[in-house]
């Protein structure tokens, strides 16, 4: 069996973006890019929903850099009830229920599984106890009322493990977490 990982960027007001905010709200830096770069070239099946997909593969051509090909060279499965076609090799769209395909892609697959973006499709994997790690990226900024897309709005509650954190580029944290399959401190 595979494991899932669960990638998510945010603010430390909880925004995985903001109408203001450039790509990864404007602090990419070194370590950050070695980081991508290593996950990059890590042997892994890329879940995405179709509104990641349709937004990384619609880059333009001057916008795309080394990772951007490499993210295109790499396995994907885009999740949508509406997508017909894709135009990145190594793609294929599913429209059958999430949770089902993705159980059966970590029996099946010969490589661990990882989120990329794709908000709602994180959101519907963290309740289901299919997750293995969740990665925090958290940027040091508030970006209040331009936020979009609350990651943990709506989340389940749900005790977690801390299992590994480092900064980098002196300024943004990355967390990873395992689910407990506890429940959390109640009062």
């Amino acid at each position: 069996m595979q494991t899932l990982t669960i990638d998510v960027f945010v603010s430390v007001d909880g925004w995985a973006g903001s109408a203001t905010s450039p790509g990864y709200f404007g602090y990419l830096g070194p370590e950050l890019e070695e980081w991508i770069d290593a996950e990059s070239v890590r042997p892994q099946l890329v879940i995405l929903g179709r509104r990641t997909y349709e937004a990384l593969a619609g880059l333009p051509e001057e916008a795309r850099d080394d990772s951007a090909q490499r993210l295109a060279e790499m396995s994907k499965v885009v999740f949508s009830t509406t997508l017909e076609t894709t135009s990145w090799p190594n793609t294929r769209i599913c429209h059958d229920d999430l949770i089902g395909e993705v159980t059966r892609l970590l029996r099946d697959s010969d490589v661990p599984l990882r989120t990329m973006g794709s908000l709602s499709v994180a959101r519907q994997l963290l309740g289901t106890g299919l997750v293995d790690r969740l990665r925090l990226m958290t940027f040091p900024l508030l970006v209040g009322p331009s936020g979009r897309e609350p990651f943990f709005a709506g989340a389940a509650s749900a005790s977690l493990e801390l299992i590994s954190h480092r900064t980098l580029d002196g300024r943004v944290l990355l967390m990873e977490y395992r689910p407990t399959g506890r429940d959390i401190p109640r009062a």
